[in-house]
């Protein structure tokens, strides 16, 4: 029988059973070992070893245990050094501990490209000395800068990466260097009114972004003791939100809806609405998503000098468009959120982000884990899908020197809300506002559904008991009127009793008062756009529950701000009706 006790420098070996069968091994350079040894000495010298750290001649040259556990955060890296181009800014409000697993190192030199498989690059160094996971490489390829990212080590001192652009006309042999840091962007006021790319190069044709303020995309969240807990709503001006599912300052938002049912009018209104009653700064990431809607986006903040070309702009761009590659997409919300936080955490501002589309960053790092070899979970998505999203969504938050408020669009495959993609966002966010194809077929917009949409906000403590009282009421017979519908579709309103025609004919005026002209549709409806206040908000669904607006018709309800608006279209309709 073989049996071996290791005490740090020797192994002790017995093929014969136990006490006097003990002789010692020596391993790589050690001290002399006892001799005579015993079961009794050996054992209390091995207890001993296990308290103290494993040495460098733990195991044969000792070479195997070298780094020890310190090493292990991919983070043990000096501050930035001298293969960085951009010197990131490190404020005391931002300064990365030197331990942590996103700091800076000194770059490891450069390397070589070794194969190129479409967006999958890897690169092969001289040295056993790899650059850390995340870090940025640089390259060119055609005259331009191409960025990228470090996610495997392989073996053999290769190391592969994901591009952050294309890499048609990359060859191998290619020069690679090691920035020594992740990708880093520039931050701060400079960035107002400019659109940029995942990797901070600007991509409007108005120069370079001239700061001396630079940050990288990888970071830590907050810690617990630096975030604020204090509730207090964000008035959009839209009735259905405000009312139903109020939004928090600070807090983070998710719109959940299919394909055209109106995710991007609704986030274009929210910046109409929001940003110029804000003050504060915006920043609206774009991700995945068409590049029409970035572009006519662009062109309507300047119209509404949200932009100035020549002034001070209250709003940056970050673009990742659907044409990018997957490794773009899936970074270009850090780009955005890592430009937000520099107003949070510097400059103690509250800043509204804005990300459309938070399925794309899910989709785009699905289509990374692929290409990097992992083996998918459920329905095809990343085997990290929590991790990625969670470690996005922690950064996003209020702390005590300013707030965040983002508000996430959210495709929805299919319709489908179990899908795991909008699944895991729904477990971030303080409120959800869900747009319903049902509610879009009918005519209704902005499509809210009233009885999917939640909001932790909606309590009497945070927003009153009337407001409370009103919201619940106004779910309460939108219930009832969607559980008398079958009844209805067998065998008509007549056999209703008259208590029920009542809700039914309350709850069809809610459903169409719910409804709103927008500011960004009114070149598609011909209606001017409204804000409006809570107050009236609350005062006009209080006023139809209680029977205030039983003697105007249906119509009279549908695309109005408050009740008063809608009596001056009832009287108006109803005159017409007199005349014909």
């Amino acid at each position: 029988m073989l049996i071996g006790i290791l005490d740090g420098q020797n192994v002790f070996v017995s093929t014969e059973g136990f006490p006097g069968g003990w002789q010692p091994r020596t391993f790589g350079t050690s001290s002399v070992p006892e001799q005579n040894c015993s079961l009794a000495k050996v054992i209390p010298r091995f207890n001993q070893s296990l308290s103290t750290p494993i040495t460098d001649r733990s195991l044969s040259s000792g070479k195997m245990f070298k780094s020890g556990i310190s090493s292990f955060a991919r983070a043990a890296r000096p501050s930035f050094a001298t293969a960085a181009p951009r010197r990131a800014i490190r404020p005391a409000s931002i300064r990365f501990p030197l331990n942590s697993r996103f700091a800076s190192t000194a770059g490891v030199g450069d390397g070589k490209i070794y194969q190129v498989i479409g967006a999958v690059v890897d690169v092969k160094f001289d040295t056993a000395k790899l650059p850390p996971i995340l870090n940025a490489l640089e390259t060119q390829n055609n005259g331009q800068k191409l960025v990228l990212e470090v996610a495997q080590h392989l073996g053999e001192s290769v190391v592969r990466c994901i591009a952050m652009d294309g890499t048609e006309g990359l060859v191998r042999g290619a020069k690679a260097a090691d920035t020594g840091a992740p990708i880093t962007i520039p931050v701060g006021p400079a960035t107002l009114g400019r659109i940029i790319n995942v990797t901070g190069d600007p991509i409007d044709e108005r120069g370079p972004i001239k700061t001396d303020k630079f940050l990288p995309i990888h970071t830590e969240p907050p810690e617990f003791t630096d975030q604020s807990t204090s509730a207090e709503i964000l008035i959009t001006g839209i009735k259905v939100v405000d009312l139903l599912a109020p939004y928090a300052r600070g807090g983070k938002i998710g719109l959940f809806g299919g394909a055209g049912v109106g995710k991007t009018v609704f986030i274009q209104e929210l910046i109409n609405n929001i940003a110029k009653a804000h003050g504060g700064y915006s920043v609206f990431t774009g991700v995945g998503e068409r590049t029409r809607e970035g572009n006519d986006l662009y062109h309507e903040m300047q119209e509404t000098s949200v932009i100035q070309l020549d002034g001070e702009s209250k709003v940056a761009l970050v673009f990742g468009q659907m044409n990018e590659p997957p490794g773009a997409r899936a970074r270009v919300a850090l780009t955005g959120l890592t430009i937000a936080e520099y107003f949070r955490d510097v400059e103690g501002q509250d800043v509204l982000l804005f990300i459309d589309n938070i399925f794309r960053f899910t989709q785009a790092g699905s289509e990374v884990s692929a290409l990097l070899g992992r083996i998918p979970s459920a329905v095809g998505y990343q085997p990290t899908l929590a991790v990625d999203m969670g470690g996005m969504q922690e950064r996003i938050t209020t702390t005590k020197k300013g707030s965040i408020t983002s508000v996430q669009a959210v495709y929805v495959p299919a319709d489908d809300l179990t899908d795991p993609a909008p699944a895991t966002t729904f477990a971030h966010l303080d409120a959800t506002t869900v747009l319903s194809r049902g509610i879009s077929e009918l005519g209704i917009y902005p499509a809210v559904d009233p009885l999917d949409s939640t909001s932790r906000m909606l309590d009497p403590r945070i927003v009153g008991q009337e407001h409370y009282d009103t919201a619940t009421r106004v779910q309460q017979i939108l219930q009832e009127y969607k559980g008398l519908q079958d009844i209805i579709a067998i065998l008509g309103m007549d056999e209703l009793s008259e208590a029920d025609k009542l809700t039914v004919e309350r709850a069809r005026k809610i459903q169409r008062f719910l409804s709103q002209p927008f500011t960004v549709a009114q070149v598609f409806t011909g209606i001017e756009g409204v804000l409006v206040d809570l107050k009236d908000t609350i005062a006009s669904f209080k006023a139809i529950l209680t029977g205030e607006g039983d003697n105007l018709p249906e119509g009279a309800f549908y695309m109005v701000g408050d009740l008063a608006s809608a009596r001056t279209k009832g009287e108006k309709i109803l005159a017409d009706l007199e005349k014909n």
